[in-house]
């Protein structure tokens, strides 16, 4: 064998080991492990193409269970109305130092915490429930372009009529706390709603839930779930003059310059403390309106006066409570002269024109008419008071009977009509 090819036949050898040697050392990690064998190239799939997003659908709206029953358009919502009920009627009917035309008119406006009691009574037996007010009317716009209001149909339990119910003056005026009423509502520590109270006999001042119109309504709808619909309540009507709920919240433009400041900031810390009864109050079915600042007739009110006192309820009550689009006219009292659609004055447009759309006054049945000439709504409500309870017994026995109903061994002996 010649030595070239000896020293070639070496390096051949000399090579294969190297490659043997590398070929091991490949196999194993940094430990020294075997590593696992490579994956198998996987082709690249082909690109999909993303699919074009559907919109999301808006949620549906709750239905009601399937066999609730249409109340159309054409069908009478009943509407009734309360003032602040008397919580010590012995106080004031008969002991209180105010003056017997005080007295009476307390006696003709008012029902005691017992007769309140048994008018809720007689309602829930009779069928009624309670819906909120914003939503019998709504307004939308017509063929025209302009906006209008219209009736709901309402859609309720087999067997049960609509009612509303609103309340005037919820505000606790230095008067009622006088002459036997609640002074106030505040938010209890377990989150309901109390109103505060102070005896006139002993002085003590308590929370309590059985001697306020607000109070008593929550406590029976909890324990008759199915006398409300979705949890309304009723409407607050609120003035402004000495504040709401209780709160003195209102400007007093009769105090001198230098009075002002220290107002000012009693004023603001009684806006901050109504602030959470509001909003439980929303929370748990109320709802609010206007009945004017200073509980004005509008029928014989200025135009400016009229402007000027909607502008100050706006300011220092729909700035707590929120937008509304209910008005309740202090004493009943319509402008335009009673002139329910055609006639739409200067002050009623006024109204309309900074958001309010429904308008209530007094009479004697649940009255309602759509204006044809603007997007407003005009309405009657009834009014269980001692005045109704004395005097018409008949017209309100669809509610409830007033010989069931009227305290008489407590209220003044002034008589009363009630056919057999």
């Amino acid at each position: 064998m010649s030595v070239k090819f000896t020293r070639a036949l070496a390096l051949v050898c000399l090579v294969c080991l190297v490659c043997l040697l590398l070929t091991a050392c490949a196999g194993r990690t940094a430990s020294g492990q075997p590593s696992p064998p490579p994956a198998e190239a996987t082709p690249s799939p082909e690109p999909t193409p993303e699919p074009t997003p559907e919109p999301t659908p808006e949620p549906s709206p709750s239905l009601p269970p399937e066999d609730y029953v249409a109340w159309g358009p054409d069908q009478v919502v009943e509407h009734i109305f309360f003032h602040p009920v008397i919580a010590y009627p012995q106080w004031g009917f008969h002991d209180c130092p105010a003056s017997e035309s005080q007295k009476k008119g307390l006696d003709d406006w008012m029902v005691t915490v017992d007769e309140y009691n048994k008018i809720l009574q007689a309602l829930y037996d009779k069928g009624y429930i309670l819906v909120n007010m914003n939503d019998v009317w709504s307004e939308y716009t017509d063929e025209n372009g302009q906006p209008r209001m219209r009736r709901e149909t309402l859609m309720l339990p087999p067997g049960k009529m609509p009612m509303i119910f609103s309340f005037d003056d919820v505000n606790y005026y230095d008067y009622m706390l006088e002459e036997g009423f609640t002074s106030k509502l505040v938010v209890g520590e377990d989150g309901d709603i109390w109103a505060q109270c102070t005896d006139p006999y002993t002085q003590e001042t308590f929370l309590t839930q059985d001697l306020d119109a607000i109070t008593i309504l929550d406590k029976f709808v909890k324990e008759h779930p199915d006398f409300s619909l979705n949890g309304a309540k009723g409407c607050l009507a609120l003035t402004g003059y000495q504040g709401i709920l209780g709160y003195r919240t209102q400007t007093d433009r009769t105090l001198a310059p230098e009075e002002q400041p220290a107002w000012e900031v009693q004023r603001q810390a009684e806006r901050v403390a109504v602030a959470p009864v509001i909003q439980r109050l929303k929370e748990t079915g109320w709802y609010f309106g206007s009945h004017s600042f200073g509980h004005i007739n509008l029928s014989t009110h200025s135009m400016a006066s009229i402007q000027d006192d909607t502008q100050r309820w706006l300011d220092e009550v729909g700035s707590l409570v929120g937008e509304t689009k209910l008005y309740f006219y202090p004493h009943g009292a319509r402008p335009d002269d009673g002139d329910d659609v055609t006639q739409t004055g200067p002050e009623f447009q006024y109204l309309q024109s900074v958001g309010f759309r429904v308008f209530a006054s007094v009479g004697i049945e649940s009255y309602s008419k759509i204006k044809s000439d603007i997007s407003a709504v005009i309405c009657d409500r009834l009014h269980p008071d001692g005045t109704t309870l004395r005097w018409s017994r008949d017209r309100y026995l669809k509610f409830y009977d007033a010989k069931d109903i009227m305290d008489v061994s407590v209220r003044p002996d002034l008589g009363y009509k009630w056919a057999d």
